[in-house]
């Protein structure tokens, strides 16, 4: 009975839906575009879904995040959206990622999923993401949101270009602008993710035509959209493979540090620490040789260091220190490690 009215459409009836049962489609971020990807893949009854999200709820999320509520503030994003979706349809087996979607634990994550669907908005995670997507052949959806436009593709589809071949530039740390310093219209992003749900379904189903190939741009000011072909690129293949190859293949090295192991190491002589968050953020922690270097920065401040120093990064909550991380191992630097969880589990460990 609950899904009877799509039952019904010929194109999917019950051998459709079935399939839709038994698919497997992991979400990256559960935030203004995971929310509607959630819980309209859920309400389809797609049978299998991951949820990798490391964040927490905010008040500020609650006019475009729907699956939250109030008293969600301060609870985990993934582990609460799998608490809503799962009540919304019992028929729904969820995983919860509480974590970061990083090249540490990239693999591990993906392993079991057909589809990946990119509701992140930092263009180093997208770039990892589709590196190890293109190296595993799991197809992508792709989407983002600037202020009242938004844009979709679908990446790695049946042997299609990969957001490599579409943004072939040089990856960086800076974020999409987000809503935070932006600002968003709140039902842009569950169009968008809407949008997203429908692209997977279809993949799902093999109904209809996926963006592959096809960048779809909405402005929702103006209700227009446009449609931009872009080809296979490939030389973005090949990077993708490659770098895909070599984070296969990585030696886990242990680089994240908790509190007790990140006061002995900074501790140490010759031991360069440095704060990637923004200039203008609260800075609870301060020590002598801290050095402050926004993320966005630390690309050109590596260049006048030696690649032999040890380095310590921090910042918040750990995620942007990963990506200084991430960065410096690329161009050489050995001995790089950061505050796993970020100064606030300083606080909760003086607490």
């Amino acid at each position: 009975m609950r899904y009877n009215r799509q039952i019904i459409l010929p194109e999917i009836g019950e051998i459709g839906q079935q399939k839709l049962a038994e698919a497997r489609v992991l979400v990256i971020g559960a935030g203004g575009l995971g929310c509607p990807v959630l819980q309209n893949l859920a309400a389809a009854g797609v049978g299998f879904i991951g949820i990798v999200d490391g964040d927490i709820i905010e008040e500020t999320n609650l006019h475009r995040q729907l699956l939250y509520n109030l008293s969600h503030c301060g609870k985990s994003k993934a582990e609460t959206a799998a608490q809503v979706i799962t009540q919304m349809n019992p028929d729904v087996t969820v995983t919860v990622y509480n974590q970061f979607f990083n090249r540490k634990n990239a693999f591990e994550i993906v392993s079991d999923y057909q589809i990946i669907v990119d509701c992140t908005d930092t263009i180093a995670v997208r770039y990892l993401i589709n590196d190890v997507a293109v190296y595993k052949k799991i197809p992508v959806v792709y989407a983002s949101i600037y202020r009242f436009e938004g844009q979709v593709s679908v990446f790695n589809y049946q042997n299609g270009p990969s957001y490599r071949c579409l943004f072939p530039g040089k990856e960086g740390f800076e974020q999409t602008p987000n809503c935070e310093t932006m600002g968003v219209l709140g039902v842009l992003p569950n169009t968008l993710g809407a949008f997203q749900a429908t692209e997977v379904l279809k993949m799902i189903l093999g109904v209809g035509e996926v963006l592959s190939g096809k960048l779809m741009i909405y402005d929702a000011l103006n209700f227009q959209t446009q449609i931009i072909t872009f080809a296979k690129n490939p030389k973005a293949i090949e990077k993708s493979v490659i770098n895909g190859s070599l984070l296969f293949n990585q030696k886990q090295i242990v680089e994240g540090l908790n509190a007790v192991a990140f006061f002995e190491k900074i501790n140490q002589e010759k031991v360069m620490v440095i704060d990637v968050r923004k200039l203008n953020e609260k800075l609870t922690f301060i020590e002598n040789n801290v050095i402050q270097v926004p993320l966005e920065n630390l690309e050109t401040y590596s260049q006048s260091i030696d690649n032999n120093i040890e380095i310590v990064l921090f910042c918040n909550s750990g995620q942007r220190s990963l990506l200084g991380l991430n960065y410096l191992k690329k161009q050489g630097f050995e001995s790089v490690f950061h505050l796993e969880k970020g100064i606030q589990s300083l606080e909760k460990n003086k607490e």
